[in-house]
C-alpha cells in the first residue's frame, strides 16, 4: 500500500490505534453473526457431483479416471492416477455454479502406494485464466498424505470463490505413484452481475438532492483487464466528493469532506491499495466510514486511516455513480476513463443497487445493451519462472522476421525471445528495466546490432513489444508507441531459423543469450503477425515447453501490502523483495527497527554528553523520530523542545471578537511531543504574561480573557505557578499579588507594567499550542507573551523493573500481537544459570526467549513452519549480577537476536510458509508452562515500542517485587574520575562530592579564571581536641583535619600567559610545604620542604615555556620519598628526595590557590620572586588526594568546606581539554582572550524564576560570615597556644594587635604584599 495521509504506520502491539468501527456497522456484522450461526458453509461440493464433472491431465487406464477421486471412495481403481507422473498433472473439479469455497481435503487412492505429499490449488469461474490459492503473500504448497487411507483437511485461510478448482500434484509417494480422492468443502454462492463497457454507468439518485452523511458503508465486486477506470464517483457543490478508481491496476479512493474557503484546511485524502488488479479475476472491497474515521478493504487486507480537514459529513448532491462520471458531474472532475469490465454485489449504505438495477429501479439510461452476465476473457497468459522456456514455430528461410508480445514482470532483466538466424542469432530482452535487440552475424566477426527502448519496464504492469526486421532494417516499438520506435540498419539480409524460443533458453550453442531466463507472465505472442494457438501448446499439438504454467499469471507483487514500515521503499524481483530504509531512521530488513535511542536517558547511560539528538520514544511504533535538546549537566537529564514564540512577544493584533490568537509551532508533530511527555518523569513549561492595563484570568469571579490551548485541543484558564481547575496565577496562590484583591498581578488593571509568570507542570496538559489573548483592544492596553520551551526530565520506562525472587514466580500480559513484525528488548541481571525470560503460546505457534547455561541466550518461536530456534554465546559468563542487554525481532524476511549491542544471530525466513505469528494465550514473564522459571530483574521489557509497566504488575503479583537494587554493578564505571556510584530506586547518580569535577558521571571541568590578586584559601581543621574544632567540625560534616602524610598527590590544570606566579601552595603548622610555581621564563618549578633539609628540595622543569595561554595538565604524587611527576601527556618522570629529607608532611594547615597570604614562617624565595602580583590565568580540576578546593570556592552555596575567595574569581573551563562538555563559548568565556571583556558569564538556566537563589545568596553570605569569624577566633587561639610552646614561628609585625585577625594584619604589615594592596585595594574590600 502506498499512503498519501502522514503518519499511517502499522503498529502490531496494542496500543492508540483507531478504533474499528463495529458498532456503527453493525447491519453487516449482525448479518454475517446470522449466517454463520444459522448455516456453517462447510457442505461436501464434490462427491454428489456426477462422474463426467472431474476431469483430468490424464488418466493411467480406465479404472483410474478422475471421476473415481471422491473421497472415501472405492469406485474403479480406489481413486485417480495420471498416465505420467510428473509436475504438469492435475485434477478438476467442476462445481456446476460458482461456489464458496472454505476448505479442501485429499487421500491417497485406495489400497495402494499411491498418494500426493503435496499439491497446489488452483481456481477459475471459466476454466481458464487460473488463478494459483495465495496465502502470506505466496502461492500455498499444501501438505498431503503420507499414506493411501488418511484424510488431510485444510481449512483456507480466505475462502475462495469458484467455479473449476484443480489440484495439482507437486509431490507423490516414493513408492508409487500420483493418486488422488479428493473433496471440496463450502456452499452454494449466487450475486448478481453487471457487465460495463466503459459507456455504461449507473446513477443511484438520492431521495432528497442535498445528502449530508455521517456514515457510509460501500460495497462491490469487480473484476476487469484494464488498468485503469472509475468504480465509484459522488460529489457536491461544496467541494465534497468521494471516487473510488483504478490506476495502473492499483485501487485509489479519495476522499474529502470538505476544506476551508482560505485553503488552510486541506481535506483531500487519498489512500492506494491492491496491485496487480487487471488480472480478470473477482475483487472484493468494503468502504466503512464514520465520520473522519474509514477502514478500507480490499480481498480482506484492511486499511484504517482518518480523512485530512477537521469536518465529518460528506455532502453530496442527487446522485451517486458507479462504473463511471454521469454526464452532469462537473468539468473540474477531470476526463478520466470510465470502467470496463465486471461487477457484482454492489450495495450502497444497504441498498442493494444490482438488485435494484435488475428490476429497473435505477438510471441505466446509458446502457447501450444491458447485461447480467460477464463475458469471457480471450487472453492466454503464460507464467515463466527461473527455469522455464517455450518453444514455438515459425517460418523459416523468411526474409521478414516479426515477434509481437505483452509483457509484465518485477525483474529488470530477463529472455524474453531467442531466435537463430540463418547466418547468426536475435535476442530480445529486458536490461536494467529496458528492452534491448541483440543481432548477431555469425560470418562477420565482430558484427552486433544493437537497440533498446523503454525505461522501468519491470513495473508489473502489462507492456508490449513488438520487434520487425526485414530487407536491411530493424524496428522496435513498445507499448504500441510508433512514434518512439526505434529504427536501425542491418548489414546482411535476415533469413529466419524458424524456431522462437520464449521465457528462456538453456541449450549449449556458440553464441548463447546474454540472459538465460525471464520471470513473469506472457500474453499475446504474435509469431510472423500470426497469435500463437498456445491452447493447442498446452494440447501437445504444436510446440513444446517445459516448467510453463499455461492460462494463468501467478505473478504477485510482493511490496503489496507493503512490509516495508516506516516509509521504507520496497523493491522486488520473481522471488523476494526487499526495503531501502535510507532516510527513515529506521534499519533492518523491513525498517522495523529505530537507529535511535527512545530518549535522553539512555544517550546519557550510552555515555554522550549534552547536545541535539534524534530521539525515538516508541521505537518501532508508528511515531517518527524527533529532534530534541539533552541536557545532561545535572543528575536528571533535561530534554527540551522549543517553539517558534519570541520571548516578549507583543500582542497586538486581535479578531473582530477582540481576540488575538497566538499558535505556538514544535519542531514536531503533536503524536511525538505527547510520546516525549508520557515517558517522562515530570515536564514543564514556562508561560509569562507581562502587561498595562490587561487583564488575564478576570480573577477572582469574572470569566478569563485568556487562556491557552494544550494536548489533545484542551483548552485550560490556569496560568503559570497554579493548577487544573484554580483560575489563580502565581502570586494568587502564594498571595503576594500587587492587589490582595485578585489573584493576578495583570487582573488589577494598573497602568504600571506588571507580570504574572511561573511554571506549568501538569504534563499531561502539556505542550502550549495556542494561545488566546483577549484584553488588549481597550485603548491604552498592552500586553506581552512569553511560552518558554517544553522541559522534560527523567524516563518512566527506562528503569521500570521487577526482581524475580522464587522459580515460580511470573508475571502475566495481554496477548503479544506481532504476526507479521515484533520485536522485544530488555534488560535482565541474574546469578542463575537458567530460566525463561518470557513466552506467548498459541495452538501450535509460539514465542519464547530464554537463557541457557550461563553464557547463552535462546529466541525459539513456530509460525507454523515448525520450530526455529536462535542462540547467542556470549564470550563471559551471563550470570554475573551485571545488566545485558537482549533484542530479538522476527519479521517475515528474516528473525534475529543480539546480546549487549555485539553478539548477533540473524536467520532468513523461508521464501514459501507461513508468516504470520498466531498467538493466544497470555504473555507471560518469567516462568510458564512448566517452564523453568528466571531468578533476578528484568527491566525496560519493550514489546514493538511499548514498554510494559512491570513495577505497577508486581506491586499485585506474588513473588515479583517492583523495582531493582544493584544498578552500580552494571554501571559504576561511568562515574569517573574518582566519583562515587550512589544506589538509587530508579536508576543510579554519581556523587562527585570527593572529586574536582561535577556533572552526572563527574567528568565535567570545575574551573575558575583569576584575575590579578586573586587567591583561594582552603583550612584544614585543627586536630579534634581544641574546642573550635570540634564545634566547627560538628556543623560543618566530614571536613578534612590537620594530618601528617606520607603521601599525597596533587593534581591540576591551568592556563596562563602571565609570569611569575604562585600556582598552588600547601603549608603546614611546621616549616614544611609543598609548591608548584611559574619562574619568570614560564618554566615550572616543583618545590619541596619535608624538614631535614637546609633548603627545599627543587624540581626545575626547563624544557619548555608553560606559559603559553594553552592548557596544562600536572599530576604530582609522592610516597614517601619518592615522588612522580607527570605534565601533560608526556611521560612519568620520578624523582627521588634525599634520605637526610624528612619522608613526612607535618601537619598539613592550608592549601593556597593563586597567591599566598600566610602566618608563620614561609619561604623567602616564594614571597620575593613569585608571589606578586599572583597568578593570572585559569585553574581547573584541583584536587589535593580527596579534596577538590577550587571546586569548594566555586560551589560555595552547596559544598560547606572551610575555604575562602579573595578577589575576582569567575568560573570557566579555562579552554582546557573538556571531557564531556565543549568549552564555554568564547564570548562568554574570559579565558580566551577574544572575549569582549566578559567577566561573569551569565547561564540563565541557573536564575530561578521564583526569587530562590536570592534568598539562598543571603543565607551563604551570613554562613560565611560566621564561618569567617570563627577561623579569626580559631587562628588567634592557636597562635596563642604555639608561641607559649616555641614551635610556632610569625612573621607579625608590630601594630598587628590592632587588626581584626591575623590575615589582616598580614596585608596591612607585610612589605611583600604592598603593591598587591594598592593596586588592588578594591578588590580586597569589595
Amino acid at each position: 500500500m502506498s499512503f498519501v495521509v502522514s503518519g499511517l504506520k502499522s503498529k502490531m502491539y496494542p496500543g492508540p490505534v483507531l478504533t474499528v468501527l463495529l458498532c456503527i456497522f453493525s447491519r453487516i456484522s449482525i448479518h454475517s453473526a446470522v449466517s454463520s450461526t444459522s448455516r456453517k458453509c462447510d457442505d461436501s461440493l464434490a462427491t454428489p457431483l456426477g462422474y463426467s464433472l472431474f476431469s483430468g491431465s490424464s488418466v493411467l487406464s480406465t479404472g483410474y479416471g478422475a471421476g473415481y477421486a471422491k473421497l472415501n471412495r472405492r469406485g474403479g481403481s480406489g481413486g485417480w492416477s495420471p498416465m505420467d507422473t510428473d509436475r504438469y498433472q492435475w485434477l478438476q473439479v467442476d462445481l456446476g455454479s460458482r461456489k464458496q469455497v472454505t476448505a479442501v481435503a485429499t487421500q491417497g487412492r485406495y489400497s495402494s502406494s499411491d498418494w500426493t505429499r503435496q499439491y497446489r490449488l488452483l481456481y477459475s469461474d471459466t476454466g481458464r485464466n487460473w488463478r494459483p490459492y495465495l496465502q502470506d503473500g505466496n502461492i500455498w504448497t499444501f501438505a498431503g498424505n503420507s499414506n493411501s487411507e488418511s484424510v488431510v483437511r485444510h481449512d483456507l485461510q480466505h475462502a475462495i470463490l469458484a467455479r473449476f478448482v484443480r489440484f495439482l500434484p507437486l509431490d507423490w509417494s516414493e513408492e508409487g505413484r500420483i493418486g488422488l480422492r479428493v473433496e471440496v468443502y463450502g456452499c452454494s454462492f449466487w450475486a448478481d452481475t453487471i457487465s460495463f463497457d466503459g459507456q455504461s454507468v449507473i446513477s443511484y439518485r438520492f431521495k432528497q438532492k442535498k445528502m449530508k452523511i455521517l456514515k457510509d458503508v460501500i460495497s462491490l465486486k469487480f473484476k476487469t483487464t484494464a488498468g485503469g477506470g472509475i468504480l465509484l464517483h459522488g460529489e457536491g457543490q461544496q467541494g465534497d466528493y468521494i471516487s473510488l478508481e483504478l490506476h495502473r491496476a492499483k485501487l485509489q479512493l479519495m476522499i474529502n469532506l470538505g476544506s476551508n474557503q482560505y485553503g488552510s484546511i486541506q481535506g483531500h485524502t487519498e489512500v492506494t491499495s491492491g496491485s496487480l488488479l487487471d488480472d480478470d479475476h473477482w475483487h472484493s472491497v468494503v468502504i466503512e466510514r464514520y465520520r473522519r474515521n474509514v477502514n478500507f478493504t480490499l480481498d480482506h487486507h484492511t486499511q484504517h486511516f482518518r480523512t485530512n480537514g477537521e469536518f465529518d459529513h460528506l455532502d453530496l448532491d442527487y446522485e451517486i455513480s458507479f462504473g463511471g462520471m454521469p454526464v452532469s458531474s462537473k468539468p473540474s472532475s477531470g476526463g478520466k476513463e470510465n470502467f470496463v469490465g465486471c461487477m457484482e454485489d454492489i450495495t450502497y449504505n444497504g441498498d442493494n443497487i444490482t438488485n435494484l438495477v435488475k428490476r429497473k429501479k435505477v438510471d441505466t439510461s446509458s446502457f447501450r445493451n444491458l447485461t447480467f452476465s460477464c463475458s469471457e476473457s480471450q487472453s492466454f497468459p503464460v507464467f515463466f519462472n527461473s527455469s522455464s522456456f517455450l518453444r514455438l514455430p515459425g517460418q523459416s528461410d523468411s526474409d521478414m522476421l516479426s515477434v509481437s508480445l505483452a509483457f509484465r514482470t518485477w525483474n529488470p532483466s530477463g529472455l524474453l525471445v531467442y531466435t537463430a538466424l540463418g547466418e547468426g542469432v536475435v535476442e530480445v530482452g529486458l536490461t536494467d528495466g529496458k528492452v534491448t535487440v541483440y543481432i548477431s552475424v555469425a560470418q562477420r566477426k565482430n558484427t552486433r546490432i544493437d537497440i533498446a527502448s523503454g525505461s522501468g519496464l519491470n513495473d508489473g504492469q502489462w507492456h508490449t513489444v513488438h520487434m520487425m526486421a526485414f530487407e536491411h532494417h530493424a524496428m522496435l516499438t513498445i507499448d504500441g508507441n510508433e512514434a518512439s520506435t526505434v529504427r536501425t540498419s542491418i548489414p546482411i539480409q535476415i533469413r529466419t531459423g524458424g524456431t522462437y524460443y520464449f521465457g528462456g533458453y538453456f541449450l549449449r550453442t556458440s553464441t548463447p543469450p546474454s540472459r538465460r531466463s525471464f520471470q513473469g507472465c506472457m500474453q499475446l505472442i504474435h509469431v510472423d503477425d500470426q497469435l500463437a494457438d498456445l491452447r493447442a501448446v498446452e494440447q501437445g499439438i504444436m510446440g513444446t515447453f517445459e516448467n510453463v504454467s499455461l492460462d494463468m499469471c501467478a505473478i504477485i507483487d510482493r511490496c503489496v501490502p507493503n512490509h516495508c514500515e516506516h516509509g521504507g521503499h520496497c523493491s522486488q524481483t520473481g522471488d523476494t523483495f526487499s526495503c531501502s530504509c535510507n532516510g527513515t531512521g529506521y534499519t533492518g530488513a523491513t525498517c522495523h527497527t529505530s537507529v535511535y535511542e527512545q530518549s535522553c536517558e539512555e544517550y546519557k547511560h550510552l555515555g554522550k554528553t549534552s547536545g541535539t539528538y534524534w530521539v525515538d520514544p516508541d521505537g518501532s511504533g508508528p511515531i517518527a523520530p524527533s529532534k530534541v535538546n539533552c541536557n545532561m549537566t545535572e543528575d536528571k537529564v533535561w530534554t527540551t523542545v522549543r517553539n517558534n514564540l519570541s520571548p516578549q512577544t507583543s500582542i497586538s493584533r486581535s479578531d473582530q471578537e477582540g481576540k488575538a490568537v497566538l499558535l505556538l509551532n514544535y519542531n514536531m508533530t503533536a503524536e511525538q511531543v505527547s510520546a516525549i511527555t508520557d515517558s517522562a518523569e515530570y515536564c514543564e513549561q514556562h508561560v509569562a504574561y507581562a502587561c498595562r492595563m490587561s487583564r488575564l484570568l478576570n480573577s477572582p469571579d469574572g470569566a478569563p480573557f485568556t487562556w491557552w490551548v494544550g494536548r489533545a485541543n484542551q483548552v485550560h484558564s490556569y496560568w503559570g505557578g497554579s493548577g487544573p481547575g484554580i483560575q489563580k496565577c502565581a502570586c494568587g496562590i502564594e498571595r503576594n499579588c500587587s492587589d490582595p484583591k485578585h489573584y493576578c498581578n495583570c487582573d488589577a488593571d494598573q497602568r504600571q507594567w506588571r507580570e504574572d509568570s511561573g511554571l506549568l507542570v501538569y504534563k499531561d496538559h502539556l505542550p502550549v499550542s495556542q494561545v488566546v489573548v483577549g484584553d488588549t483592544s481597550r485603548s491604552g492596553s498592552e500586553a506581552k507573551l512569553t511560552v518558554g520551551p517544553l522541559r522534560c526530565q527523567g524516563d518512566r520506562n527506562y528503569w521500570n523493573a521487577a526482581s524475580f525472587n522464587t522459580p515460580a514466580s511470573y508475571m502475566h500480559f495481554p496477548t503479544f500481537q506481532g504476526e507479521t513484525s515484533a520485536d522485544i528488548s530488555f534488560y535482565f541481571k541474574t546469578s542463575s544459570t537458567y530460566g525463561v525470560f518470557l513466552e506467548n503460546l498459541g495452538n501450535s505457534d509460539f514465542i519464547r526467549i530464554e537463557l541457557k547455561g550461563s553464557s547463552v541466550i535462546s529466541f525459539s518461536f513456530d509460525v507454523g513452519n515448525g520450530p526455529v530456534e536462535l542462540s547467542v554465546r556470549s564470550p563471559a559468563a551471563l550470570n554475573d549480577d551485571q545488566w545485558h542487554r537482549v533484542v530479538a525481532e522476527r519479521n517475515v524476511k528474516e528473525a534475529a537476536l543480539q546480546l549487549d549491542g555485539q553478539h548477533r544471530d540473524v536467520r532468513s525466513a523461508p521464501t514459501q510458509g507461513h508468516t504470520r505469528l498466531e498467538l493466544y494465550s497470555q504473555l507471560y514473564v518469567g516462568a510458564s508452562g512448566g517452564q523453568r522459571g528466571f531468578l533476578g530483574c528484568i527491566r525496560a521489557l519493550k514489546m514493538n515500542g511499548v514498554t510494559l509497566d512491570l513495577e505497577e504488575r508486581a506491586k499485585v503479583t506474588p513473588g515479583v517485587n517492583p523495582g531493582c537494587q544493584g544498578h552500580c554493578t552494571s554501571y559504576g564505571m561511568h562515574c569517573r574520575n574518582g566519583g562515587k556510584c550512589l544506589e538509587k530506586y530508579n536508576g543510579y547518580s554519581c556523587d562527585c562530592t570527593l572529586t574536582a569535577y561535577d556533572g552526572p558521571f563527574c567528568t565535567e571541568d570545575v574551573g575558575g579564571y583569576f584575575e590579578t590578586g586573586t587567591l583561594v584559601r582552603y583550612d584544614f581543621l585543627p586536630e579534634a581536641q581544641f574546642p573550635v574544632a570540634r564545634e566547627m567540625k560538628s556543623l560543618s560534616g566530614n571536613l578534612p583535619t590537620e594530618a601528617n602524610l606520607t603521601h599525597e598527590e596533587l593534581v591540576f590544570s591551568f592556563s596562563t600567559s602571565n609570569t611569575p606566579s604562585i600556582l598552588v601552595y600547601i603549608s603546614s603548622r611546621t616549616q614544611d610545604y609543598l609548591a608548584v610555581v611559574l619562574r619568570h621564563n614560564g618554566t615550572l618549578q616543583i618545590r619541596y620542604s619535608l624538614g631535614g633539609l637546609k633548603e627545599a628540595f627543587v624540581i626545575d622543569l626547563d624544557q619548555r615555556n608553560m606559559a603559553n595561554g594553552q592548557p596544562h595538565h600536572v599530576n604530582l604524587s609522592r610516597e614517601l620519598r619518592n615522588i612522580r611527576l607527570q605534565l601533560d601527556h608526556y611521560p612519568a618522570v620520578s624523582y627521588t628526595l634525599p634520605e637526610s629529607s624528612d619522608a613526612q608532611f607535618n601537619l598539613v594547615k592550608t592549601i593556597f590557590l593563586g597567591k599566598v597570604f600566610e602566618t608563620g614562617q614561609i619561604d623567602p624565595i616564594l614571597i620575593e620572586r613569585y608571589n606578586t602580583p599572583g597568578f593570572v590565568g585559569c585553574l581547573s580540576r584541583v584536587q589535593f588526594n580527596n579534596i577538590a578546593p577550587l571546586k569548594a570556592a566555586l560551589r560555595s552555596g552547596t559544598i560547606v568546606a572551610p575555604v575562602t575567595t579573595q578577589g575576582i574569581l569567575v568560573q570557566s573551563n579555562c579552554g582546557a581539554s573538556p571531557l564531556t562538555i565543549s568549552p564555554m563559548a568564547s564570548a562568554n568565556d574570559p579565558w580566551h582572550l577574544d572575549s569582549a571583556g566578559a567577566l561573569f558569564p551569565f547561564n540563565e538556566e541557573r536564575v530561578s524564576r521564583d526569587g530562590v537563589d536570592r534568598n539562598s545568596a543571603i543565607i551563604g553570605g551570613i554562613i560565611a560570615v560566621v564561618i569567617f569569624s570563627i577561623l579569626c577566633t580559631l587562628v588567634f587561639l592557636i597562635r596563642h597556644m604555639f608561641r607559649h610552646k616555641g614551635s610556632y614561628h610569625t612573621n607579625e609585625a608590630k601594630g598587628a594587635e590592632s587588626a581584626d585577625c591575623a590575615d589582616a594584619a598580614i596585608i596591612v604589615n607585610d612589605p611583600a604584599f604592598t603593591e598587591t594592596i594598592d593596586e588592588n585595594k578594591k578588590e580586597w574590600f569589595i
